[in-house]
């Protein structure tokens, strides 16, 4: 039994005290992964190091709690961090890659898709690295999370 409230709907003290999570960017990406985390789909996910490192942003801790945002920036789920590892990009494994829920049947095509998003105008934009690029050894953080709450 979790010693944390239960969260009820999006406007519960609750709710708003936790910090907000973000997948992707706003628009069709993001839509896509939040149906899948409130369907239980994904249950783990995968960020770039070096965007903590820009963000000046600690790492996620098991056990914390977040509140997960749609593309309109409504807080629709509450999921807890069940396990952080950091990796070189090379060893992400397949049962992460298909427990993010993206549909990905493999590895090769879990990294693909990543990679075109990480690469993505939006995403060099938001490291303010134009010229970012990954490979084998970009350390990237393996998050897997459950979800606590759908606040739909």
């Amino acid at each position: 039994m979790s010693d944390q409230p239960s969260c009820t709907g999006p406007d519960d003290p609750c709710v708003l005290a936790l910090p907000p999570v973000e997948f992707a960017f706003p628009g069709p990406l993001r839509d896509q992964l939040v149906a899948a985390i409130l369907d239980g789909a994904k249950t783990s996910t995968t960020a770039l190091v070096a965007c903590y490192e820009h963000e000046g942003e600690p790492l996620p801790l098991a056990g914390e709690r977040s509140a997960v945002l749609d593309s309109h920036g409504r807080r629709v789920a509450v999921i807890e961090t069940t396990d952080v590892r950091v990796v070189p990009l090379a060893e992400v494994d397949l049962q992460h890659a298909l427990d993010e829920g993206e549909g990905c049947t493999g590895v090769a095509e879990w990294r693909t898709a990543h990679e075109r998003f990480w690469s993505s105008p939006e995403m060099l934009d938001a490291l303010d690295d134009p010229g970012f690029t990954v490979d084998d050894s970009t350390p990237v953080v393996l998050q897997r999370f459950r979800l606590v709450a759908d606040l739909r």
